[in-house]
């Protein structure tokens, strides 16, 4: 992540508190973009549609319909995000240019034939009786969305934030612009705005690629499919952490007593959802000091901690830097806290008229309260994961993601049938005993660091 490691530190460099504004935003800006665009996206569609008469039942289909779409393409495309991210770092490692083109391609065309499968078989099995048009544009949104989490975190990997937060930013400019353009078609009008937004959004993120990885000799390989580069452990992670997510969304979405049908066999738990779109919006600050930290002060000790290990430094330099290290995961994890802290705080004092502003029952505060801290604790957990990836620890990694699924199943399923009162506590609580779990490991490990480096070499 040099690139946008370089920018942060020129502008905290200026020693300024302008300069230090300007990192701070901007790294919540790169770090929270596609989030913040995605939600706010689907938000103001629907808040636009509202106030220029468009049915109210006919703006829940639309939003339902978007976010089944965004969650299930993550949670199937979790299995190759991560996996194909590390194909790509390593061949670029080996100086392997020109093999990342036509490997890309070869994913997009698996996912593109996996996601037609699945979502072929989805429109006769959960959207019955429905129109023509409207399953083609959920097949045709699942299968771009699904496109976009793969280019998204390969341009990631890459170190395009800029280009990724500017294509999210027009796209979903251009679903808003569509949607009030196609809104007299009803629902099949909205949701043509949305594909032909992500349309856009593919395109340009495959022409970006093309530009700096243009293919050689072939335009398709799968060399990332054989066997000794498949990467399954990473494959497993990306799978269990998006299901962690989005797995106590699904129960609410289908347990009888927080449900409502929507449109054809899927539902939506109006009373979780709202509190939780509004509570993601909450750790853009908690994102953007994770990122100033990890992009700065950590992975500056981390690349001399290593230099050191492989230059053959003095024992002592290299125990200084590790002593660094540690000083900068706690310091980040801190700032992460505080900064959350005040964004909790913050909601409960802007909450109710937040929920007023926009039409919201005030009777949705606890809940949207408990979701802000889960939300927040989310982003330590993905600190905590973040330095174990970079210490290429993938089984504590794995173990602590299949630790947050079955946690989450657990305590949503003890929520769910204890009552309201205390519905979003189950995955509040499932992040904060993950977070507990990581923070024990990664301070054993970093306790281990030095003899655990040089058993390696």
């Amino acid at each position: 992540m040099a690139g946008i490691g370089f920018e942060l530190r020129r502008l905290l460099r200026k020693n300024t508190l302008l300069g230090l504004v300007e990192a701070y935003a901007y790294a919540g800006i790169i770090s929270s973009g596609p989030w913040v665009f995605s939600i706010l996206g689907i938000l103001l569609v629907g808040l636009i549609s509202a106030s220029i008469a468009t049915p109210s039942f006919t703006i829940t289909q639309f939003q339902t319909s978007v976010t089944y779409l965004v969650a299930s393409s993550l949670v199937l495309t979790g299995l190759v995000q991560l996996a194909f991210t590390r194909f790509v770092s390593d061949r670029l490692f080996e100086k392997q240019h020109d093999r990342i083109m036509p490997n890309l391609n070869g994913l997009l065309l698996v996912v593109v034939l996996a996601a037609s499968l699945l979502g072929t078989c989805c429109l006769f099995l959960v959207f019955p009786g429905l129109s023509l048009l409207y399953r083609l544009l959920m097949l045709a949104g699942f299968v771009l969305m699904c496109t976009v989490w793969v280019m998204t975190v390969f341009l990631s990997g890459m170190k395009r934030y800029h280009a990724i937060v500017t294509l999210f930013g027009v796209a979903y400019g251009l679903i808003i612009v569509l949607a009030l353009l196609l809104r007299p078609y009803g629902l099949e009008g909205l949701l043509a705005g949305f594909v032909l937004g992500h349309l856009v959004l593919v395109a340009g993120m495959w022409v970006l690629t093309a530009r700096d990885f243009s293919p050689r000799d072939h335009l398709i390989s799968f060399d990332f499919a054989r066997p000794e580069l498949r990467y399954p452990s990473l494959m497993a992670i990306g799978l269990l952490y998006n299901l962690g997510i989005w797995v106590d969304k699904f129960m609410f979405w289908y347990f009888p007593d927080t449900s409502d049908a929507v449109i054809g066999h899927l539902q939506a738990s109006v009373i979780y959802d709202l509190p939780v779109f509004l509570a993601y919006l909450s750790i853009i600050p908690g994102m953007a000091v994770f990122l100033v930290r990890i992009e700065t002060d950590f992975v500056e000790y981390y690349d001399k901690f290593y230099n050191a290990v492989r230059g053959g430094g003095s024992l002592e330099y290299i125990e200084d830097m590790r002593d660094e290290m540690v000083y900068s995961i706690q310091q980040g994890l801190g700032e992460i806290g505080k900064i959350q802290s005040l964004a909790v705080l913050a909601t409960f004092v802007a909450g109710p008229t937040l929920l007023r502003a926009l039409g919201i029952s005030e009777l949705y505060l606890p809940l949207l309260y408990v979701q802000v801290i889960g939300a927040g604790l989310q982003v330590g957990l993905m600190a905590v994961l973040n330095v174990f990836f970079y210490l290429d620890q993938r089984r504590i990694v794995l173990l602590l993601c299949a630790e947050f699924v079955l946690l989450n199943v657990i305590f949503t399923a003890l929520t769910l049938y204890w009552g309201a009162a205390l519905y979003g506590y189950g995955f509040a609580l499932a992040v904060l005993v993950t977070l507990i779990t990581g923070l024990m490991l990664l301070s054993r490990r970093l306790s281990r660091l030095e003899y655990e480096t040089f058993m390696l070499q």
